[in-house]
């Protein structure tokens, strides 16, 4: 869709030509979202791409994603560094509700910063525990978790001029054993639900994040495998479920809860 009210694109080439950013002045990343309806508030877009962020940084102390990599170079991430969760990158990306073509432009860091229940960016970093690098309109860094950069449905913590400029996922996350259950009410549908779990097998902690089926990332985190009756009460605790044209809420506690069993009984297997 055309923006007819934009009358200026400035190619970011360092943080001070992040300074421009406020009201009617907007990032540009992948502009998959962006561009898909009318923004009649919008003057001005800065572009993230044109400041070069390599896409990801691998050390010994995990992975870094930078904000605008594309789902394409995340799902296509070599699996050469024996990573348990490495499955995960790729799953997470067939969740998106777009084609291959949206893949290749779409962005890590856009997709979560839509924060869209059903975001699969979203579900996958948080479910990885990993930390957002926030560049803050004043000039200072800040990591949050993502599971809580994500406040609700389309909104975030992020305040006016705030960047997100990578996600850090730790070592230990990437070798934690996971296992990956999404429902939609079509096959290519939406996302309904997206259930991860992660097991970590250094302290045996056991931890399962629900989201799309409620308005905002929930993480429920035990510290061993938890049995089928523990895991179905503290789903059932859940409080933030919520009804739309992809699905009712008391359908989406529902299967949350077969697929959270699923989960358990397949992270039970990899525990033995």
């Amino acid at each position: 869709m055309d923006l007819n009210t934009v009358n200026r694109v400035i190619p970011a080439r360092s943080r001070a030509d992040l300074g421009e950013l406020g009201e009617g002045a907007v990032p540009l990343a992948g502009g998959s979202v962006l561009f898909a309806e009318p923004n009649p508030s919008i003057h001005t877009l800065i572009d993230l791409q044109t400041l070069g962020w390599e896409p990801f940084v691998i050390s010994d102390d995990g992975l870094e994603v930078a904000a605008t990599a594309t789902l394409t170079q995340l799902s296509t991430l070599p699996d050469d560094r024996g990573w348990r969760a490495h499955p995960l990158f790729y799953q997470c990306c067939t969740a998106l509700f777009g084609s291959f073509k949206v893949w290749n432009v779409a962005t890590v860091g856009g997709n979560i910063c839509t924060a869209l229940p059903a975001g699969p960016m979203t579900s996958l970093f948080s479910a990885l525990d990993a930390e957002a690098l926030i560049w803050r309109a004043d000039g200072s860094d800040v990591r949050i978790p993502v599971s809580e950069l994500v406040t609700g449905n389309t909104t975030t913590s992020l305040n006016s001029g705030d960047v997100l400029r990578s996600l850090h996922v730790a070592a230990r996350s990437l070798g934690s054993a996971t296992a990956y259950r999404k429902i939609a009410l079509s096959a290519i549908g939406r996302s309904g639900a997206v259930v991860i779990g992660r097991f970590d097998p250094v302290d045996e902690s056991f931890v399962l994040t629900v989201s799309a089926a409620t308005v905002r990332p929930e993480q429920l985190r035990f510290a061993g495998l938890p049995t089928a009756s523990e895991l179905r009460t503290a789903i059932e605790g859940i409080g933030t479920w919520f009804t739309d044209a992809h699905g009712a809420a008391d359908w989406r506690l529902a299967v949350s809860v077969v697929l959270g069993e699923e989960i358990r009984l397949e992270l039970t297997g990899a525990a033995r």
